[in-house]
């Protein structure tokens, strides 16, 4: 009997592991490209907001917004929105920086609907192929007649439910990458949260 191996199951498995192939390397190519940006995106300055404090007190707006510009992050730019809006009413300053915090959010959430729609339709794949295996096999079966062989029944039941096997595990791989992200997306929304409410309470401070 030939030795089974994850090459020849792969192969066997018919042209529907293409597209699960491609699947798996295009989650995969999210889940390290977004890690990459969201990991710059919680860098943190301790001393970023003192500054930026020490600034607007002083009234050095516009090296305020050099510094928040000069950040190149979620932070620096949700603070800088809000520092172009000092001199409004407040209310207005915080839709401004809240309107900013959600821009910031969707592009750091790019390529998780992927994700999702992966680790749901992956699965589906590997059962399409499984079930174009079964009739095919049901199919050979009935084509030779008495002359049918349990071990061609069985050699295309495994090759039919490999499909099935990579789709499954296709789709787990991109359910825990999704959750992963969409984690580390709620630790810099927390943290944009904080900065805001930071900002806010520098606006109402007395002026020195």
């Amino acid at each position: 009997m030939e030795e089974l191996s994850i090459w020849n199951l792969c192969v066997e498995g018919g042209w529907i592991m293409i597209p699960i192939a491609l699947l798996a390397l295009v989650c995969i190519y999210i889940l390290i490209e977004r890690a990459i940006v969201i990991r710059k995106a919680t860098r943190t300055d301790d001393t970023f907001m003192k500054r930026i404090r020490d600034y607007i007190h002083e009234g050095e707006i516009e090296s305020a917004l050099n510094l928040c510009r000069s950040n190149q992050t979620p932070m620096g730019r949700l603070i800088a929105k809000g520092i172009s809006r000092i001199g409004r009413p407040m209310n207005d300053v915080l839709v401004a920086i809240e309107n900013t915090g959600n821009l910031e959010v969707a592009d750091l959430s790019k390529g998780l609907p992927w994700l999702a729609t992966t680790a749901a339709g992956a699965p589906m794949l590997g059962f399409l192929g499984t079930v174009v295996g079964m009739v095919q096999a049901f199919y050979s079966i009935a084509a030779s007649g008495n002359a049918a062989q349990i071990g061609t029944f069985a050699g295309g039941i495994y090759t039919a439910l490999t499909t099935t096997v990579a789709g499954l595990i296709v789709g787990i791989g991109a359910l825990f990458a999704y959750n992963y992200l969409v984690a580390r997306i709620n630790k810099v929304m927390k943290l944009m949260e904080a900065r805001t409410m930071e900002f806010m309470d520098l606006l109402n401070e007395p002026s020195a």
